[in-house]
């Protein structure tokens, strides 16, 4: 199947169509018991997460950038927003919601999407190696303090997913193996926990709904800190996962398109009662590597079988082994790992792999995404700067003209920012230059003030001393820059 198919082909090809049919089908089932954990941790009624994950995956299948990603309500957005429920209660946590989205839309407009740029590849291994540890981690629960017969049926899914691609490639394996395992239980009658337990699913479609919170700075004060946490964590998660599937598939997505898609669709799931949500990159992977999905129908069709499922068969879902799905996200997290990038620990540069395995522990520990990535990035930035802090060299050389004139000649080579030039001032031999010095940038660069702000200090101190400085072969944009700042940056 190609990797850049389109919504119009698909639906003239019987074989993709049913791909993209059975992957959202299977995504819906995985939801189903993500979404419910993910209300209970933003302390609200189950119906709220599931309603989230209906609305946002329907309206990212329009609105987003990325086609076959999963949007739906998840952990890391719930853990901003839950202090919200907690202390103000259920119209304030929708209006948190609802603000977020604006939020998300103008910093889309805004270019947000640009700055994945600036996120090193070390950071995008960690984070989807911590990823792969999380969903395995939230696995544990399910495992832990259950029959016995949990663990049996647990291995027979794995097995199942594992080894029926090998028979047919026309159902997806992590179906196959719900189908088998919750047919089986129901018929041998063995007690095991299922997804009723996880909490009551809902037995009515979503409705409109507008939080009933007044409209006034107070109310903008309290949310607003919430509002822009979750704009922020929902984004980076998101334009991570578009970055990642894009990857996969060696296919390019609109970031753009995407960042103002997941405002729009926390805006409309707000307006719907939900809690909001932002990519799951756990279903995504289910999605797109597992049940091989490439298109929007994929996404649109996991929203809508959600709600058929929990609305229309929520007495026959509820009766789902969690064996079964816990079985479908082991496989999901073992196969979401870059075990490549433990083979390459050895060969990779010592802060490449710093930067790997801060981004991993951090956000293991936290266990948000958003912390992790911005913590690998800026370990990144200061690896990065010491690095270069030394590539700035000076060499010194007495000239003498044809006079007999000696005058010392120092040849600067390399980029000159903060980090390279805040030593620039002692590299100079004050006492022992003579009357005459040449400082020759031909063969660098100047970045910001603290580069000025050095070499005003060097031409200072020589001045003290009766010294005659001259700089030479300073580029057109460092002249620019050098002549506009130099002898300003002193407020003496």
């Amino acid at each position: 199947m190609s990797d850049s198919i389109s919504v119009r082909s698909a639906l003239r090809s019987p074989r993709v169509l049913r791909t993209e049919v059975l992957a959202g089908l299977v995504v819906a089932l995985a939801l189903i018991p993500e979404a419910i954990s993910f209300s209970i941790i933003a302390g609200v009624d189950p119906r709220v997460g599931l309603f989230a994950s209906f609305t946002m995956a329907v309206a990212i299948s329009f609105l987003g950038g990325r086609p076959a990603m999963i949007s739906a309500a998840t952990g890391a957005v719930a853990l901003v927003i839950a202090p919200v429920m907690r202390d103000h209660g259920y119209d304030y946590l929708i209006a948190t919601v609802l603000l977020g989205g604006l939020i998300q839309v103008v910093l889309a407009l805004a270019g947000v999407a640009r700055l994945m740029r600036f996120i090193p590849r070390s950071v995008m291994v960690g984070f989807v190696n911590a990823l792969a540890i999380l969903i395995f981690e939230a696995q544990v629960d399910h495992l832990v303090d259950v029959p016995w017969a949990v663990y049996p049926l647990t291995a027979v899914g794995i097995a199942v997913i594992v080894g029926f691609p090998r028979i047919s490639a026309v159902v997806p394996a992590p179906l196959v193996a719900i189908v088998a395992l919750t047919g089986f239980v129901l018929a041998a009658g063995i007690d095991v926990p299922d997804v009723g337990d996880e909490g009551a699913l809902p037995d009515s479609l979503p409705a409109w709904f507008v939080p009933d919170v007044p409209f006034t700075l107070d109310t903008l004060q309290t949310i607003a800190p919430y509002a822009l946490a979750m704009a922020l964590v929902g984004l980076l998660e998101s334009l991570l996962t578009a970055k990642l599937v894009d990857d996969i598939t060696d296919t390019h997505s609109d970031k753009t398109r995407e960042a103002m898609g997941q405002g729009a669709a926390n805006v409309i799931t707000g307006f719907f009662g939900g809690m909001g949500g932002c990519a799951m990159i756990g279903q995504t992977m289910i999605n797109v590597k597992v049940s091989g999905a490439r298109t929007r129908i994929s996404t649109l069709l996991a929203g809508v079988f959600l709600l058929v499922l929990v609305v229309g068969f929520g007495d026959v879902v509820a009766l789902i082994p969690m064996a079964a799905l816990v079985a479908v996200m082991v496989m999901v997290s073992v196969g979401t790992f870059d075990w490549h990038s433990l083979r390459m620990l050895r060969r990779m540069p010592r802060s490449e792999t710093t930067v790997m395995l801060a981004t991993v522990v951090v956000t293991v520990v936290t266990h948000n995404l958003a912390i992790g990535v911005t913590v690998g990035v800026l370990v990144a930035m200061v690896l990065f700067a010491r690095r270069v802090a030394h590539l700035a060299d000076v060499e010194r050389e007495l000239v003498a003209d044809a006079n007999g004139t000696v005058s010392a000649h120092y040849r600067v080579t390399g980029e000159l920012f903060f980090a390279s030039s805040n030593d620039l001032y002692a590299q100079f031999d004050y006492a022992e230059d003579p009357g005459r010095v040449v400082i020759d940038l031909s063969a660098s660069h100047v970045w910001d003030a603290s580069t000025v702000a050095a070499l005003d200090a060097v031409t200072t101190k020589y001045a003290r001393r009766g010294t005659v400085v001259e700089i030479h072969g300073l580029n057109d944009a460092s002249a620019e820059f050098h002549a506009r700042l130099t002898g300003r940056l002193s407020g003496h």
